[in-house]
């Protein structure tokens, strides 16, 4: 099948509006490549202090005949998909002595949980960790001593601070492990059933402890499809994860056979070998058209719409709002995974999983199958499956029939025609909606606003009956400049609650809603932000708002709304407690949502 004439046009238009970035870019990874292997341009008392600790593989370290990889780890057990990790290095030491290389440790990242930080102040240090984590990893590979990367993070921000740095450091390959999801707990249906009985007083908190313990009930990923989720689909569709690799489970035979076969082929594509394969020429410009539409066909976050910027930025390539809308007017949304269906992440790799996805695509003319991978050359090589074979992992091809179309639709099929995000634009600014598990009947709502300035006084007003008629929810003043954009997922339970009373309900926001958020229609990252004197800052309460997702219109309809002054805020208490002392240096110096909301790139 060709590919697709909007998939091309856009990558063209990527390519070109990219060409002096990226040809920097490369020419400054081609330089550094050419130096050779880091570790020759270390002195001998650099190197012993590098290997002092090594033990049995001190003296191959010595001699640096062979490779060496650099583990950069974001392991902590506060998170449960990053739990497994723990055991991960001396995995991957034993692989690497086995196929004749090295391995160290190179640092940690910070990983924090949005899960723990969801509607408390540390959530406003969550989009910024992103930034801190592409630091931190740029400082374990900064010893120089490394002929390849291998990559431990799952969630949230961890794997686009670390893909920041795998391009920084794009002249040495790279290949990121994951861990798995947890096995299948309470369904998430019945999870945000009883979120809701609780925001509504009908059960205590031992019953909403009940569910959430069961839930959240061991290590892995959470199974909904969320950020974290997203990201394991973004790492396959992009070649940074060996082919079937993102939903095994942990702590099982095929997940540990798939780090060491992802340690041996870290290996193989170094330079010092004959397959050199550095992380510059596998991200691409189609390798994250690719991750796009992978993030179209499965519904997944729109907090990879703020990553995704930019993770392309760091590799010379420049993405706006406009190339997601153009992709998702193309691709079919095949999956429904929870909160856009019923299912969980276990449920859609039984269904088929992405070796089913990538194939449909494929043949759709859907992705760009000409692509550098760590697997090899094609994307092809991602529709086969990994099996356990006497202990190792061997390829077969996957089936090519969805194993539940309840879950997994084929392309030519699809539960909808065009994908799960939708930009929408006008007076009230520029931002994104997630419409994938939007009820069509709820696209379009136009209301009066009520105008909040946190999403504690939204909850205060639920609870005082203020809501009795359709209503616009705007929480402004919660961009990156302004507390560095929190997500605001407490407030899904309150508004869905809203929505099943019968009321039309819509949440305007310049602040971000978790990857989780679904069936309440959020016009979310809306920007300029009202700390910038964006539009938001100039509504007031009673204002009719149209949010129009068919369309993609995000309007004031009053008549003097543009003559308006907008408001200032008092920020002040945004600057202090839970360290958010020493994220003032970030808040400052921002970029704007529809850029990525970065700092270092």
């Amino acid at each position: 099948m060709p590919l697709d004439a909007t998939i091309a046009k856009v990558t063209e238009t990527i390519e070109a509006r990219s060409e002096a970035r990226r040809t920097t870019y490369l020419d400054r990874m081609r330089r550094a490549a050419e130096e050779g292997p880091r570790r020759g341009h270390l002195t001998c008392g650099n190197q012993a202090h590098a290997y002092a600790a090594m033990g049995v593989d001190q003296q191959a370290l010595a001699e640096g005949r062979v490779p060496n990889l650099g583990i950069v780890s974001a392991y902590n057990d506060m998170l449960s998909a990053h739990q497994p990790f723990e055991r991960f290095p001396e995995i991957i030491r034993s692989a690497a002595r086995a196929a004749g290389g090295t391995a160290q440790v190179a640092g940690g990242v910070p990983a924090m949980c949005d899960g723990v930080t969801q509607g408390q102040v540390g959530m406003e240090l969550s989009l910024f960790s992103r930034d801190v984590i592409a630091l931190a990893a740029g400082v374990s590979l900064s010893h120089n001593t490394f002929d390849a990367a291998v990559y431990l993070g799952v969630c949230d921000k961890i794997v686009p601070g670390l893909i920041i740095a795998a391009a920084t450091f794009g002249y040495i390959p790279g290949i990121f492990l994951p861990a798995g999801p947890m096995t299948s707990g309470l369904p998430n249906d019945e999870k945000s059933k009883v979120r809701q009985q609780f925001a509504t007083g009908e059960i205590g908190r031992d019953k909403l402890m009940e569910a959430e313990m069961a839930s959240y009930h061991g290590p892995g990923t959470c199974t909904f499809y969320g950020t974290a989720n997203t990201n394991q689909m973004l790492m396959e569709l992009m070649g940074l994860h060996l082919p079937g690799a993102s939903f095994v489970n942990p702590n099982t035979p095929l997940r540990d056979a798939l780090t060491e076969a992802g340690t041996t082929r870290a290996l193989e594509i170094t330079k010092l070998g004959n397959d050199y394969r550095p992380v510059c020429d596998i991200l691409d410009a189609k390798a994250f058209v690719n991750g796009i539409v992978g993030l179209m066909a499965t519904g997944g976050s729109t907090n990879l719409v703020l990553h995704l910027p930019a993770m392309a930025r760091a590799a010379g390539i420049e993405l706006t709002l406009e190339d997601f809308d153009a992709i998702s007017s193309v691709v079919p949304q095949m999956a429904k995974v929870y909160p856009n269906g019923l299912a969980d992440v276990n449920h859609f790799h039984a269904a088929g999983g992405l070796q089913y996805m990538i194939g449909e695509l494929l043949d759709a003319g859907l992705l760009h199958e000409d692509v550098t991978t760590v697997a090899g050359d094609g994307l092809s090589l991602y529709t086969r499956e990994p099996k356990l074979r006497d202990g190792a992992v061997s390829y077969e091809e996957a089936a090519r029939v969805s194993q539940n179309d309840k879950i997994l639709r084929p392309a030519s099929d699809p539960f909808q025609k065009t994908g799960g995000l939708k930009q929408l634009i006008g007076n009230l600014g520029h931002g994104i909606m997630k419409v994938s598990a939007v009820d069509p009947s709820r696209h379009v709502i136009e209301a009066k606003a009520r105008v909040f300035q946190d999403q504690a006084a939204v909850k205060n007003a639920f609870k005082a009956g203020e809501f009795t008629e359709d209503t616009v929810v705007v929480v402004r003043f919660q961009g990156p400049s302004a507390n560095g954009m929190p997500e605001l997922h407490s407030l899904t339970p309150t508004l869905a609650v809203l929505q099943d009373r019968g009321l039309k309900v819509a949440l305007v926001t310049d602040g971000r809603m978790s990857g989780a958020s679904g069936k309440v229609p959020a016009a979310i990252h809306v920007c300029p932000e009202a700390a910038n004197g964006g539009p938001l800052a100039k509504l007031r309460d009673g204002d009719m708002v149209r949010v129009d997702a068919t369309n993609g219109t995000l309007t004031c309809l009053a008549p003097d709304f543009d003559s308006r002054t907008p408001v200032s805020a008092d920020l002040a208490d945004n600057g202090h407690g839970v360290g958010r002392e020493l994220f003032e240096a970030f808040r400052q110096n921002v970029g704007l949502a529809s850029n990525g909301a970065a700092v270092v790139v």
